[in-house]
């Protein structure tokens, strides 16, 4: 924008804010956020206190006053959605559509200032942005040049390597000897810098170098970075504990200017680690910038007072923050409702039975969510809905049944059970990949249709000729043994057992075990989900059927009137009257793979995710946990988790019909050391206790006091109902290790078994 936009496109100035309509409404705080321009500022927004009204009204304020024209202003968020939507409401403050405004994503900014100085980089300013599968293409390509096996060492962990440097701003000469990996045998830096060789001859960019080249255009290009910084007299930057290092890098250098930055963020809300962002960002910001103001927005216009209540109390056990406590004007409203259930199943079916008598009470089944810890949670529940009828939209994924690698999965058992299954057959004959490509598939359905035979038996024909190619042969006859073995095997093995070893000896598992992408885990989780539901019919093909009907329903089952169910992760910036949180037990959530990984600093992220999931609702929480659940496809006994504890008593009831643990630290707390609310009935049967079974109510509160556990020595014979038989190795206040002749080695609470 020239000198003469710039003076086109100002406004004319207020006389001051003093009166000013589009500050009407705003509280102390979020006003004197607005007006505070001059200098840095660190606005911590909690949960529900209106970020994004303070945000656009500060721009609006910087326009309507004169102290800024709209191309002197730069605000960056991090989703297109958010852009467009701060960019309607700065046009309905102001009255009119914002012309040279520079509001938008990280990447979209940084493109834009790229293509004004591509040749300082090497690139034309026409370069392309290349999407993720030209991207993996690209690599396959450099990995091939460099004479390593794809299938040893994938494209896509490779491409998740090199987007963690971009992440840290480091390019191929930066990065460390504490940074490199042994991928590729330690070539994983070699590999890289061919990337970039490649992407430069094709005049092209992936999303990563957007942000990197843009910090080495400014650190390289001073001049470059002054005339930006001149541009640019006021920063805002939206969600600013999500920020990565090169992002938090490239803001330091254009803020170095006029040293007017606002940034706005909740470093109790930063839950995404795992992708890159760094909370360390937003808790430095005083030392960053000396002199920077610091207001918090803790009045908060969306929950009660007691999910505020619970949700403060929670998130001030971390050490890593700054520090602010939510409080409302609206009214107590219902305590959260604790629930301890038998199983996953049970869960299922209360949380199903509560959602009913909240709809027959008027309460809108949009209105609700539940939000579970990981995707494989969210099975129990599609299962339930579709029983009860409920409508249900699965949010940021696909439903159960619908993923890829359930799918794949299922397309097996379709083949196993039906051979004539051409579709299935034609899904998974080369998944994982076996060398049996197009021109071999071609030639088998050729001969099924020459012949009016299935697939399968087309493809028995042609690996004893001489038609396919030695390698295609070889692989498509070791298929049809396979199927063949695992055929003579559905009479005489548990169904469910049979399909876990149908998905190994294929190598499915293997294929998602050997890929080293983010959502690979969660896939693993998913197929030890699906393994876990066939126990519950009685043959494949009643399973094969009950996924049918599933499907038709869920095809059937668009309306408008839907109840959510997504992970917590996709579930921030949302808010819903009802929320629905199970699975709040130690290994589920907290994740153990966060605690495993990450240690401290991931329990203050996950205990930054049950903040995030509490807050979300509007009027009630409904928390439960599982004294057993079948994880990584076994039954495991978990204890409630930690954050349970960490609840205050004053705001959340333990359900007098379900609850099945009392406190004994003065919250709801205690709970990991509690006792389990179970009488043992025999012939492998226990039932929650009920009424009077499981004690008294303490202080007029529903805190359970169930009884003392059962005491055993070590060497004692147990029967556990889930687990079988089994001898005790150790024993630790209310729980013991037991070793079981079937399921190995667990720790269980001592009310869960009885002397053999």
């Amino acid at each position: 924008m020239t000198s003469a936009d710039l003076e086109k496109a100002m406004p004319v100035p207020a006389p001051s804010g003093q009166g000013a309509p589009y500050l009407e409404g705003l509280n102390p705080e979020q006003r004197q956020a607005v007006e505070i321009l001059d200098g840095p500022l660190l606005v911590l927004a909690g949960a529900g206190t209106g970020k994004t009204r303070v945000l656009t009204t500060r721009i609006a304020h910087l326009l309507l006053t004169g102290k800024a024209v709209p191309g002197q202003v730069l605000a960056v968020t991090f989703t297109n959605k958010a852009a467009r939507e701060m960019k309607e409401r700065v046009g309905t403050l102001i009255g009119r559509a914002v012309e040279g405004l520079m509001l938008g994503t990280f990447h979209s900014v940084c493109a834009q200032i790229l293509r004004r100085h591509a040749e300082l980089l090497g690139l034309k300013p026409s370069f392309t942005i290349l999407d993720m599968d030209d991207q993996l293409r690209l690599l396959k390509q450099v990995l091939a040049a460099a004479n390593l096996d794809e299938k040893r060492w994938p494209a896509r962990v490779l491409s998740n390597l090199i987007q963690r440097w971009k992440d840290r701003g480091l390019t191929p000469d930066r990065v460390t000897a504490s940074e490199m990996t042994e991928f590729g045998g330690g070539r994983g830096v070699e590999l890289y810098t061919h990337y970039q060789q490649r992407l430069q001859a094709l005049n092209a960019v992936d999303f990563g170098d957007l942000i990197l080249h843009c910090l080495t255009l400014f650190t390289q290009h001073e001049d470059v970075l002054q005339t930006w910084q001149r541009r640019f007299k006021y920063l805002l930057v939206d969600e600013y504990q999500d920020s990565n290092v090169a992002q938090y890098l490239w803001l330091r250098l254009l803020a170095k200017g006029s040293q007017n930055i606002c940034v706005v963020g909740d470093d109790d809300q930063s839950i995404y680690g795992w992708r890159g962002a760094e909370v360390g960002n937003i808790l430095r910001f005083e030392k960053d910038f000396p002199g920077a103001r610091v207001i918090r927005l803790e009045r908060n216009y969306r929950s009660t007072h007691h999910i505020l209540g619970a949700a403060s109390e929670l998130i001030s056990k971390n050490a890593g923050r700054l520090g602010k406590r939510l409080w409302t004007e609206h009214e107590e409203g219902e305590r959260l409702v604790l629930r301890g259930v038998w199983d996953g199943e049970e869960e299922a079916r209360v949380v199903g039975e509560e959602i009913e008598d909240l709809h027959r009470k008027s309460n809108s089944l949009s209105e609700m969510a539940i939000l579970v810890r990981a995707g494989f949670q969210t099975r129990e529940f599609e299962e339930r809905f579709v029983t009860l009828g409920v409508p249900y939209r699965v949010v940021g994924s696909l439903r159960f049944y619908e993923r890829q690698e359930i799918r794949d999965a299922i397309a097996y058992l379709r083949v196993l059970v039906q051979p004539e299954d051409g579709l299935a057959f034609e899904r998974i004959v080369n998944t994982p990949k076996r060398g049996i490509g197009d021109a071999t598939l071609q030639a088998v359905h050729q001969l099924a249709r020459a012949e009016g035979t299935s697939l399968e038996t087309a493809a028995a024909k042609l690996v004893t000729t001489d038609e396919l190619k030695p390698r295609a042969r070889a692989a498509l006859a070791g298929l049809l043994e396979d199927f063949g073995r695992w055929r003579g095997l559905l009479g005489n093995m548990a169904h469910d057992e049979l399909t876990a070893l149908v998905l190994d000896e294929s190598g499915y598992t293997a294929m998602w075990q050997r890929d080293k992408s983010p959502d690979a885990p969660g896939r693993l989780e998913n197929l030890k989900e699906l393994v876990a539901a066939l126990e519950e019919f009685e043959t494949l093909p009643n399973f094969l059927e009950h996924v049918s009907l599933v499907m038709d329903n869920d095809a059937k089952g668009e309306t408008s009137e839907m109840v959510s169910l997504m992970t917590l992760h996709s579930a921030k910036g949302l808010e819903f009257d009802t929320v629905f949180l199970p699975g709040w037990e130690e290994g589920v959530f907290p994740h153990a793979r966060a605690l495993d990984e990450s240690g401290k600093d991931g329990l203050e992220e996950e205990r930054r995710l049950a903040y995030v999931g509490l807050t979300r609702a509007r009027k009630r929480v409904y928390l439960s946990h599982a004294a057993n659940r079948r994880i990584y496809n076994q039954w495991q006994s978990s204890p409630p988790s930690r954050f349970l504890d960490e609840l205050p008593s004053e705001h959340v009831d333990v359900d007098r019909e379900t609850g099945l643990y009392g406190g004994t630290q003065g919250g709801v707390g205690g709970l990991r050391e509690a006792k389990a609310g179970y009488h043992w009935e025999g012939a492998g049967r226990y039932r929650p206790r009920r009424g009077r079974d499981r004690g008294q109510t303490l202080e007029g509160k529903s805190r359970i006091v169930a009884g003392d556990a059962p005491a055993f020595d070590v060497g004692t014979r147990v029967f556990h109902q889930k687990f079988g038989y089994g001898r005790v190795l150790a024993t630790e206040a209310d729980r013991l290790d037991v070793s079981f002749d079937k399921a190995g080695r667990k720790k269980v609470m001592a009310s869960f078994v009885t002397a053999a």
